[in-house]
């Protein structure tokens, strides 16, 4: 069985699908490694978060964990993924849905969205430089972030 090529398509998937592998696992060191050289924002908060350290507070002050774990599953779907060879710059837009369950809350959605995310192309190697949350649903929270999420003005 031939093995295809890995194609640029195919690693700022990879990119996209390991964000959401890291902080299910409760990897908040590599969630925010994936931002070393990008900016974090949202919909919900005014700021801009830069760079791995900025990324990896944001996680360790939001993000509930139990045991390690948030008890989340982050869904990633309808990704589509534009990319400028030539420049070595891509940018992407999907939906997510988390999943979350803990004795005390059913399994349910508890918030969905869109990334718009931004890459770049270094030494071969695809890293994000933007990544931009835009909540559209919000669910039963109380059991995934630490503080109560409120949209800002």
């Amino acid at each position: 069985m031939a093995q295809r090529m890995a194609t640029d398509q195919d690693a700022i998937a990879t990119l996209i699908y390991t964000y959401a592998e890291r902080l299910d696992a409760g990897n908040l060191d590599g969630v925010a490694a994936l931002f070393t050289h990008a900016t974090l924002r949202s919909n919900l908060r005014p700021d801009v978060r830069r760079g791995s350290a900025e990324a990896l507070e944001t996680f360790r002050s939001s993000v509930a964990l139990y045991d390690g774990s948030p008890c989340t599953k982050h869904v990633t779907t309808n990704v589509i993924i534009d990319v400028d060879t030539h420049q070595g710059t891509a940018a992407a837009r999907s939906y997510f849905t988390v999943l979350q369950a803990r004795p005390e809350l059913a399994l349910q959605v508890v918030i969905a969205g869109r990334y718009h995310d931004q890459f770049s192309r270094t030494d071969g190697l695809w890293h994000f430089t933007d990544r931009m949350i835009l909540v559209d649903l919000v669910g039963d929270l109380r059991f995934h972030l630490k503080r109560p999420m409120r949209r800002e003005t």
